[in-house]
């Protein structure tokens, strides 16, 4: 299984860590650690390092109830890192995290090479059309509603089926408007409740039926800590073992805030599969 990244195809036979790079001052996690260009940097730097294969840049905070921010203030956040990140390292693959098209679109013109859309085109119309006239890998994710709204829509009758149904169609309309390489991201934590994403990571081997490469983004979120009562700062052994899980169910790309661990987890478990 490949996609291709400016030219480059990637194999994801042997899967691949993301690194996750938040210019966000409100990110659950650790947004407003890192307020300078050259803070962000040096965490790619950092994840490069580690062996992060892609680094995801944010700039539009999508925890549950995050604030809105307008198209203009996320493309001044975000741009100059992009410029920077690909000025400073020519051959890094930056995905970027944004369901706005004119955002992604922008990104990619400045060097970026992957569109990772939390909503899979239902906050933005165009953002489908725009990865298609790119030419660049497309990762869709399950959510229903909204940041804002998420966490108050999670009814389903049969959540997997559900999911696999939602990315049957999108796939549909996708390789109809001829996008080439596309991700699937079942979307922990995105309109689903704890124990709903435990199950969806239980059964994460039938996304396999899609033929499709999964990201996997389990990386300090609430299922985790809230389980143990303790916070993402102390959820990173909880994140190796689910990311561990998630590899056995057939993940092609974890997307973590803690590369070297997620990138032992890939070696690990490659040594016991061969």
């Amino acid at each position: 299984m490949y996609i291709n990244c400016k030219g480059r195809l990637i194999d994801l036979s042997v899967p691949k860590v993301m690194g996750i790079l938040n210019i966000t001052p409100d990110s659950f996690y650790d947004g407003g650690r890192r307020t300078s260009l050259e803070q962000h940097l040096a965490q790619a730097e950092k994840m490069i390092s580690e062996g992060a294969d892609f680094i995801d840049i944010g700039s539009y905070s999508s925890r549950p109830g995050a604030e809105d921010i307008s198209e203009e203030e996320e493309l001044q956040r975000i741009l100059p890192a992009v410029e920077a990140l690909v000025k400073k390292f020519p051959d890094v693959l930056i995905s970027i995290d944004s369901f706005r098209s004119e955002v992604a679109k922008q990104s990619i013109e400045a060097g970026a090479a992957i569109i990772n859309d939390i909503s899979a085109g239902n906050l933005d119309d165009k953002m489908m059309d725009t990865a298609a006239q790119l030419q660049v890998p497309y990762i869709m994710m399950h959510m229903r509603g909204n940041p804002k709204n998420m966490k108050d829509l999670n009814q389903y009758e049969d959540l997997t089926q559900e999911v696999l149904t939602y990315f049957s169609e999108k796939i549909d309309r996708a390789r109809a408007l001829g996008i080439n390489d596309l991700i699937i991201d079942p979307g922990f934590g995105f309109s689903k409740n704890i124990d709903q994403n435990f199950e969806l990571l239980s059964r994460l081997d039938l996304f396999s039926n899609l033929n499709l490469p999964i990201l996997s983004g389990l990386s300090r979120k609430s299922l985790i800590y809230k389980t143990f009562n303790t916070t993402p700062e102390e959820a990173l052994n909880g994140t190796t073992v689910l990311n561990t899980v998630s590899l056995m169910k057939g993940a092609h790309i974890l997307r973590v805030h803690d590369v070297k661990e997620a990138v032992e987890c890939v070696k690990l478990m490659e040594r016991l599969k061969n």
